[in-house]
């Protein structure tokens, strides 16, 4: 398969063109509120969309990752589809993480030999806590996260995740506390449009 290389305009575009980009008052999975929210989950909903986002990303992985990583894993459930999208760009297995009880596990017969290379794939980072918290489960059972991916950082590259991260596209949209809210903000209802409970 031939490479695919987007520009952050083409990227964006395609959020667009999914009504993926929206605008208002939402709360994050984080905690934290914002004025824009990119719902991965819309950008996703077309296969030959999602196709194309994550083979532009797979191009923008270092070639020493490619060659090394032996499966993708993601966070149930935002994670899924751009990961196996991901998987399938490299030829590599797709795996995921999921929160039974609070915590992510690799379950369903998912298992990795120890020191397995791994690729973590999010759809949107924030802050990074839950990649962190994924990344110490995929660790947990055997792998070795060699690198990080998403399609989307909120945090406009100044989040860390304890290994080497390469989003599609970087983005700087504000977040707040709901303590620190803009005036402008603190005028419209919140919503939740994530999959996590608050």
């Amino acid at each position: 398969m031939t490479e695919m290389h987007m520009t952050d305009d083409e990227v964006l575009a395609e959020f667009r063109a999914a009504d993926a980009l929206l605008e208002g008052h939402f709360i994050l999975s984080s905690g934290l509120r914002s004025p824009r929210y990119l719902q991965c989950a819309r950008v996703l909903m077309d296969p030959a969309r999602a196709e194309r986002l994550a083979r532009a990303l797979a191009a923008k992985l270092p070639q020493a990752v490619k060659a090394q990583a032996k499966a993708v894993i993601a966070p149930a459930m935002g994670g899924l589809i751009c990961g196996h999208e991901l998987a399938r760009a490299l030829g590599i297995l797709s795996m995921f993480v999921e929160r039974p009880s609070g915590n992510f596990e690799l379950r369903r017969g998912f298992r990795l030999d120890p020191g397995t290379p791994v690729i973590l794939m999010e759809d949107v980072v924030t802050t990074g806590l839950s990649s962190r918290e994924a990344i110490f489960a995929i660790e947990a059972a055997g792998g070795k996260v060699v690198h990080a991916a998403s399609l989307v950082d909120r945090s406009a590259g100044a989040v860390d995740l304890g290994v080497p991260f390469t989003p599609l596209i970087r983005l700087a949209i504000p977040s707040y506390t709901a303590e620190n809210l803009p005036p402008e903000l603190a005028a419209i209802p919140a919503v939740k449009p994530g999959s996590r409970a608050a």
